[in-house]
């Protein structure tokens, strides 16, 4: 083991006995981390099913929607395989017995200690693990290498601000990228970035999240949605918004007040804010109507709470005007794709460094605008209310530049099926020599 990994996991042995107290206390908010908590340390109630099994994982709700075009290519090219799906968010895995229900299995993906990694891929013996987007741990690369089970990074993204971190420690980042079996970036930069930082050829397939398909139901949802909000009251939506975000918005609505008929609708990131966001309107006297309490929304009513999960995609299909959250402060934000992909006239804030390409790309094609500060963005909401002819600009726009960009979860599957195609048939060789003997 390298110096610097060992550290790192001797680091990972004196927190172990705090864990399970942190999921504990998380649990106060979001009981689902209170859930097969042995998972966590490589423990399981019972024997996996010996089968030829892909593993995926999506650590939290984000990377979860976007990874279900990839889950579904590589269900319908390997329809004899079993597909695992692992989180380490309670978000993440609600959102993934939503979307895919029992035609995947699901587990946490352990801590990163040798002990429960080890155990996690003798438990479950996957042909091959992708790994969505950033998640790179020492331990679970270097287990993975020595079971011979190839480890891909797809999807992945790294920011400047990110690489700087890892490059800080090259002698636990270097080792790491090159045990990985392959990279797969969404853009030229990240896969500079990855490069330079240890990985061995990284190719650009790009984004899957353009290849999110808007569902007849999730259509039929945002148009249900629309009517309980008033099908003729100017309708925005703040989505995802962070720890912060709401007051700034507040703060600015009430410095620069919208038309009375305007309906605001706050769908906060995380389920576990939901109450914290309740508390915020009732402190300051917002008259505030509850998505999960159903029904139509009085037009006396000027905002609604998001309290719900698993309906993004809808909000955004009922929406006049979309704002992306986690962008007015400096935290990346959050996944405007979505939001493009409903055909929703898109603002975002000035922190847009998660999806810095796909950001700039919809402000450069006009599917998008950005705004400096919680002001300009009511000031713009305001001016699009008054513009239609801009808001359909926008929509056309939006279409236009999600279209142009699918085709990534194609280009990956292709670039993969070889090594995974080999895995496959060695792994159903195996199978076969065992009921054999």
């Amino acid at each position: 083991m390298e110096p610097l990994r060992t550290l790192y996991t001797l680091a990972g042995f004196l927190m172990l006995p705090l864990l399970p107290f942190r999921l504990w206390w998380r649990g106060r908010r979001e009981p689902g981390y209170r859930v097969a908590i042995g998972e966590r340390f490589g423990r399981y109630a019972r024997p996996a099913p010996s089968t030829t099994r892909i593993w995926v994982h999506a650590v939290s709700a984000g990377e979860t929607r976007a990874a279900v075009p990839l889950v579904d290519a590589l269900q319908a090219a390997h329809p004899r395989a079993r597909l695992l799906v692992t989180h380490m968010t309670a978000t993440g895995r609600d959102a993934g017995r939503t979307l895919f229900g029992d035609r995947v299995e699901q587990a946490w993906l352990p801590y990163d200690l040798p002990f429960a990694v080890r155990s996690f891929l003798e438990h479950y013996q996957p042909v091959a693990g992708f790994l969505v987007e950033t998640e790179l741990w020492p331990n679970l690369a270097a287990h993975a290498a020595e079971s011979a089970i190839p480890l891909f990074l797809v999807n992945a993204r790294m920011s400047s601000r990110s690489a700087r971190g890892y490059a800080r420690v090259p002698a636990l980042t270097r080792p790491l990228l090159k045990r990985l079996a392959g990279v797969a970036a969404q853009s030229l930069d990240d896969a500079s970035r990855l490069k330079a930082l240890g990985a061995h050829a990284p190719v650009v397939t790009g984004n899957i999240k353009f290849d999110i398909t808007i569902t007849p139901e999730a259509r039929a949802l945002g148009n249900g949605l629309r009517a309980r909000f008033g099908a003729t009251r100017p309708v925005w939506v703040a989505a995802s918004t962070r720890d912060g975000e709401e007051v700034m918005i507040l703060d600015a609505l009430s410095r620069s007040p919208l038309p009375a008929e305007t309906l605001l609708v706050i769908v906060p990131r995380h389920p576990q804010r939901f109450k914290e966001v309740a508390a915020l309107l009732d402190a300051r006297g917002v008259e505030f109507a509850r998505r999960s309490e159903g029904g139509a929304v009085p037009a006396d009513v000027g905002v609604v709470l998001g309290d719900s999960m698993g309906e993004m995609l809808a909000y955004y299909a009922a929406a006049d005007v979309a704002f992306v959250g986690g962008s007015l402060m400096p935290l990346g934000g959050q996944n405007l794709i979505e939001a493009l992909a409903a055909g929703a006239p898109v603002l975002i804030g000035p922190h847009t460094f998660n999806f810095g390409e796909a950001a700039a790309g919809a402000v450069a094609a006009g599917a998008a605008q950005r705004v400096a500060d919680a002001d300009a963005l009511v000031h713009t909401v305001s001016e699009l209310f008054t513009d239609p002819s801009r808001r359909e600009a926008m929509r056309e726009a939006a279409g236009a530049f999600h279209a142009a960009h699918r085709g990534a979860t194609q280009r990956l599957v292709e670039w993969i099926a070889p090594q995974l195609d080999d895995a496959m048939r060695r792994r159903e060789g195996a199978l076969s020599r065992s009921d054999r003997g």
